[in-house]
């Protein structure tokens, strides 16, 4: 298949095949882009900042982020349901932390990539 402007004539046939195959489900790149796309919100990156610090509640992260108990609940909302973020209950206190390994090393990753760009 040639198109125009493309310097690629050839792409062999085997190797075509072989990186189509290597093509994510529809299913896992949509879960993937709404993890990013969920990423791409500045409190959430916070949140999930301070997270990978340390386990903290609604209301330590609303006091160190200067926002509403609200304000954090809504964002904890949206990545609890992205399984970025997890929860556990003690008493009547419930604790937020990350997921797991994953999301730290990938907000870690990012970081470290626009630091290396300052």
């Amino acid at each position: 298949m040639s198109r125009d402007g493309c310097e690629v004539k050839h792409l062999d046939r085997k190797k075509a095949d072989k990186l189509r195959k290597s093509l994510f489900t529809e299913e896992t790149v949509h879960n993937l882009a709404e993890t990013f796309k969920v990423l791409g919100d500045p409190t959430r990156l916070k949140i999930i900042h301070l997270l990978s610090k340390q386990e903290l509640c609604v209301c330590a992260l609303a006091s160190i982020l200067q926002v509403t108990d609200s304000v954090v609940s809504h964002q904890l909302r949206t990545l609890r349901n992205l399984r970025l973020v997890k929860f556990r209950k003690d008493r009547q206190m419930t604790y937020y932390s990350l997921d797991d390994d994953h999301i730290k090393n990938l907000f870690s990753e990012g970081l470290a990539h626009v630091r290396e760009r300052e």
